[in-house]
């Protein structure tokens, strides 16, 4: 089983952050984190790397329902989504499928919010 949904598109880096970005506020997402992979990379490690970026996303209202489910589930929040630099020039959208994480919590409640919020996120990477 996969634990990401994602889609390869044509389009420049931040174009690409940006339609991810618009395609998740659809959805009801806010970005509530933003990690430039490349730039700490630089500035700590003093490496390059590729245009890569982690964005953290978050439904409030599910997230609210996550946690009256299950206090501990705030470890995996927020629903990270990165895009990508491919080796080909192209951009890559990846969210994590919150289905395949929240197996690892036996808490039944949990399923119905993290099946909800997968069809979410993998319509804004499909749309994005």
């Amino acid at each position: 089983m996969t634990y990401y949904y994602s889609k390869t598109v044509k389009s420049g880096f931040d174009e690409a952050v940006d339609r991810i970005t618009q395609a998740l506020k659809t959805e009801g997402f806010g970005i509530l984190t933003e990690i430039d992979v490349k730039n700490t990379l630089k500035k700590k490690l003093d490496v390059d790397f590729k245009n890569y970026r982690i964005l953290g996303a978050c439904n409030p209202p599910f997230a609210y329902k996550a946690l009256q489910a299950e206090d501990k589930v705030g470890t995996m929040l927020p629903c990270n989504v990165i895009v990508q630099e491919t080796a080909d020039g192209d951009v890559e959208i990846a969210a994590v499928d919150p289905l395949a994480s929240m197996k690892a919590i036996d808490n039944p409640a949990l399923r119905e919010i993290a099946e909800t919020i997968g069809q979410k996120l993998q319509r804004a990477v499909q749309n994005a």
